[in-house]
């Protein structure tokens, strides 16, 4: 397929993995980044930035974003800017273009908030219960205005990626996983909260089954759900991770932050129907992989200590 995507927040778990993947198809990847150099730098509140990664492409896939609920709390109005200030960038750059790209924009299952039945379909109320929610769905807005105008766009929710050792320390699986593996006391903030936990390759699939579609000129879709549709609770979760380590972590148990979702799990039947993607990682398969990928790096360094 001869196109060029746009992928803004290239650097990402979400964002690397899907450039790897994309040009292993033979389509070209434009980078828009604030971790980036060189010309792959760009940070999305900046218009000129995002004007100048938009004329070079033929469809953009938004990613870039302030991507964790708990750095939305500590500075909402940096979240606010990124979130819904530089996807607003995105399109009017899109409007403005005579050729005008598609697009696709990485929203959350936290747009849901606190949903009444689960599992939890696309059709749900929308009632975030958190800063970063409440900007997904604010983008969400800005998405039908843009569709409205005339731009093809498309939405998708994620839910609680994972599956690689680069992804922050602290979140919930990377934590559990390097943990367990060391021995340590998993922290467990609200034991029956529960999630529908996606791995990347997963989630990867999906998004570039979606790009394919919009290259080959298909049409705007509502929006979609790349997850699992299987529920986990935060005590099962660490329960599993110091069984698969085998290194008899305890578990820490306090109470749930008061600004999480305590529980969620959504539907994954829309994005087979439309597009024919179902998840195929279960999540002890993506768990027992990333704990091994850790091992693996923890091997690497010890060998290097002891060659020193």
């Amino acid at each position: 397929m001869n196109a060029r995507i746009l992928i803004t927040g290239s650097f990402g778990l979400v964002g690397s993995a899907l450039k790897s993947a994309l040009q292993a198809r033979g389509i070209e990847v434009i980078e828009l980044d604030i971790q980036a150099k060189g010309s792959d730098y760009g940070d999305v509140r900046d218009i000129d930035h995002v004007r100048t990664a938009v004329n070079r492409c033929d469809g953009v896939v938004h990613l870039a974003a302030v991507s964790r609920v708990l750095w939305g709390e500590r500075d909402p109005e940096l979240c606010r800017s990124t979130n819904v200030g530089g996807l607003r960038n995105i399109i009017e750059s899109i409007y403005s273009l005579k050729k005008s790209p598609w697009l696709i924009f990485a929203s959350s299952r936290e747009v849901y908030g606190q949903p009444a039945t689960l599992p939890v379909s696309e059709d749900a109320p929308l009632r975030p219960m958190n800063v970063y929610g409440h900007c997904k769905v604010r983008g969400e807005q800005l998405i039908i205005d843009a569709h409205r105008r005339g731009l093809r766009v498309s939405t998708v929710r994620l839910s609680n990626v994972y599956g690689n050792t680069d992804d922050h320390a602290d979140r919930v699986i990377p934590a559990f996983s390097r943990g367990a593996l060391m021995g340590e006391t998993l922290r467990v903030d609200g034991a029956e909260n529960t999630f529908d936990f996606t791995h990347i390759d997963d989630t990867t699939r999906g998004l570039v089954t979606l790009v394919q579609h919009m290259i080959r000129g298909g049409e705007a879709l509502p929006p979609i759900h790349f997850l699992t549709g299987h529920p986990t609770t935060l005590q099962q979760l660490a329960e599993m991770a110091i069984d698969i380590a085998d290194t008899g972590s305890e578990i820490l148990y306090t109470p749930p932050r008061s600004y999480d979702v305590a529980r969620f799990y959504g539907d994954p039947s829309r994005a087979n129907s439309l597009l024919g993607w179902s998840p195929q990682a279960t999540l002890r398969d993506g768990l027992t992989q990333l704990i091994n990928d850790f091992r693996d790096e923890l091997d690497t360094a010890d060998a290097q200590v002891v060659s020193l």
